[in-house]
């Protein structure tokens, strides 16, 4: 079923139908209503016209204006109407980009949606800044809140903060106060979300802080930390360049895959050619290292003990453990059996 009933080129054809020629001409290049979808500059059309950016300007205004006042105007109302609804029902407040793509695909019926809301009394426009995207308004109280709520959301993340879906609306349904009920469901929260340019969600689904490497993915070592993350235990290297290939589209080749893995410090190789994360409490080195590790911390230990503790740190056979303590350089025998820092 469409977004909306009636034809966005034919309304604004007939409330374009009130202009001179000139001033026609000005507004279909100003919005891109014509065959060209660019939007033209004030600049662009007053080199055109071989008048000033600000002539321009006034005869935009101008036009608006005498749009407004028009017998046509009032004829739209239902459009108008339609419109405002449409945007009460996606939250009160909506973002351009989004809005438009919900309604239509098509640029240039974009651009004629476009001037219908700058047209319409009851839209006011927000431009993007630092903080959050180009924006539509009808609500102006809710706004407020969702705007409030959103800036609060942000600052109770760090930039290692990735957080699932549900979790994230729920976190920002917490800083929302006195909002309508009917506003609260899943689909709204998520477009209210859309509104902010600095928490957003990475291709796995996850929340955070827009800027980070876990949403803003700028390589291949950053595919593949999420990979890996959202994996939850350790991966082969050749299924991690599988995985980016598939999930984030990117071209990724076996033995670059490694050789990243290799240089990060986030990554560690626990097993032959298996990586998981350091953050995970796995540390670097090889099984000897490990093995160094558990005796310095814990003491003589039994085989057995030595063993059960490096397989929770390697991917690797007993053996392999095993064989490794037999380097008499760095592990000694005890007289009751154990092993010892040599």
């Amino acid at each position: 079923m469409p977004a909306i009933t009636f034809k966005p080129k034919q309304a604004v054809k007939r409330l374009l139908a009130t202009l001179s020629p000139r001033a026609l001409d000005v507004m279909t290049k100003r919005y891109g209503l014509g065959d060209n979808v660019e939007r033209m500059t004030l600049e662009g059309i007053g080199k055109t016209y071989g008048i000033t950016r600000e002539r321009v300007r006034q005869i935009e205004n101008f036009a608006l204006s005498a749009i407004k006042k028009s017998d046509a105007f009032k004829k739209e109302a239902a459009v108008f109407d339609e419109l405002h609804k449409l945007v009460i029902s996606m939250g009160g407040i909506v973002c351009e980009e989004d809005f438009l793509m919900h309604i239509t695909k098509d640029v240039s019926t974009q651009n004629h949606l476009y001037f219908l809301l700058v047209l319409g009394e009851q839209f006011t426009r927000e431009k993007e800044d630092d903080h959050f995207r180009h924006r539509w308004i009808v609500d102006d109280k809710v706004s407020m809140k969702v705007h409030d709520a959103i800036r609060e959301l942000y600052k109770t993340l760090s930039h290692e903060d990735l957080i699932p879906e549900s979790e994230i609306i729920a976190a920002f349904l917490n800083h929302l106060k006195d909002v309508s009920e009917e506003y609260k469901n899943e689909e709204i929260t998520k477009r209210w979300l859309a509104l902010s340019k600095t928490i957003a969600k990475n291709p796995l689904g996850e929340w955070g802080v827009a800027q980070s490497h876990n949403v803003n993915a700028r390589g291949m070592r950053d595919y593949a930390y999420l990979i890996i993350r959202k994996h939850g235990s350790p991966m082969h290297f050749t299924e991690v360049a599988k995985s980016i290939t598939n999930i984030f589209g990117k071209k990724a080749h076996v033995a670059t895959c490694h050789n990243e893995l290799i240089k990060d410090n986030r990554f560690v190789l626990v097993g032959r050619g298996l990586y998981a994360l350091s953050t995970w409490g796995y540390e670097k080195g090889v099984v000897k290292d490990v093995i160094a590790k558990v005796l310095k911390n814990e003491g003589p230990l039994a085989k057995k003990d030595i063993i059960d503790r490096v397989l929770k740190e390697r991917h690797v056979k007993e053996n392999t453990v095993f064989v490794n303590l037999q380097d008499t350089k760095m592990f000694k025998k005890t007289k009751d059996g154990k092993y010892a820092l040599a």
